[in-house]
């Protein structure tokens, strides 16, 4: 059955203001979420990838980390002979410890609460930063857990990649944003780290 003509141009009518409120809503939605934004800094930068496939030799299984702090490399054994290297930073209390962890949890986004300790030395740190992009961990964290306690050492990431390969961290070893989050899908909750 065919409909009159004034049905049909109704039924468009109708289909187009529909269309147009939708529109105009999206649109003033658009423009209360850009004006949100606008009132915060922008977003840190997630960095270059300092990530290479290198010859590595060593008797650790693949999807093992061993971090050599002198050399400032993290590397993830992939196979025999072969590893990804990381380029990272070594924090002061980094450099003190030696010795076998595993990955314990890991966290997109991570809140950071920085430890006692620092927080004695820098009494202007707040008790908790949320988690978010504006985070000193960065993208992603790596909790290392030694006999299933919490090491407070950390793998993670930071929104100010131009750091990375120094050191400056308080005891993390830290990444750029793109590197710890390549890192962060090819690790295992449990994976071994082997701190050097």
């Amino acid at each position: 059955m065919k409909l009159p003509d004034r049905y049909r141009v109704a039924t468009r009518l109708a289909g187009a203001c529909v269309l147009g409120m939708a529109l105009a809503l999206s649109v003033q939605d658009f423009a209360d979420a850009r004006s949100a934004l606008s009132d915060r800094p922008p977003l840190p930068a997630m960095g270059p990838s300092l990530r290479k496939t290198v010859a590595f030799a060593t008797t650790e299984q693949p999807g093992t980390i061993i971090i050599r702090k002198n050399e400032k490399a993290l590397y993830l054994v992939t196979r025999q002979g072969q590893a990804l290297r990381y380029q990272i930073s070594v924090g002061r209390d980094g450099f003190g410890w030696t010795g076998v962890v595993k990955v314990g949890a890991k966290t997109e986004w991570p809140e950071w609460r920085p430890p006692q300790e620092m927080r004695a030395r820098q009494p202007e740190l707040p008790k908790m930063v949320p988690a978010g992009p504006y985070n000193p961990l960065g993208a992603r964290a790596l909790y290392l857990l030694r006999d299933g306690r919490d090491t407070l050492y950390r793998i993670h990431g930071t929104n100010d990649p131009s750091g990375v390969g120094f050191d400056g961290t308080s005891g993390c070893f830290r990444l750029t944003n793109t590197d710890v989050i390549d890192l962060f899908k090819r690790v295992a909750v449990g994976a071994k780290v082997v701190v050097q």
